[in-house]
């Protein structure tokens, strides 16, 4: 709804669709991270509101995973974040991806985001 309703979002926003947060495989968001992206967010419907019964269930524990493993491999938790958002949201969304931006630029400034 934010993209349809042509509401501002940061520049630096890549957004990669997916049917379902439960396909998301937790080496993705890491990779991501690897390769230089600055911070994950990955926003997810409602629990029991999945399309796809509990795909968001099975997202969130591996993404609390992983979220508890990037210490080891020197990576800030605080770039990975994982929401509940439904697509009829847009301005809730929004707000979440403009918090996590600053967020992410504060990290950045400090030297713990690179």
């Amino acid at each position: 709804m934010a993209g349809t309703s042509r509401m501002k979002q940061p520049a630096s926003v890549r957004i990669v669709r997916l049917p379902c947060t439960g396909r998301i495989n937790p080496l993705l968001p890491l990779r991501a991270l690897e390769d230089g992206a600055d911070g994950v967010l990955i926003s997810g419907c409602h629990p029991g509101d999945c399309h796809y019964r509990e795909g968001n269930l099975y997202a969130r524990r591996r993404l609390e995973l992983l979220q508890r493993f990037l210490p080891f491999v020197g990576i800030d938790p605080k770039r990975l974040r994982y929401v509940w958002v439904s697509a009829s949201e847009g301005a809730r969304w929004q707000t979440i991806v403009a918090e996590f931006t600053q967020q992410i630029r504060e990290l950045k400034a400090r030297g713990e985001a690179s």
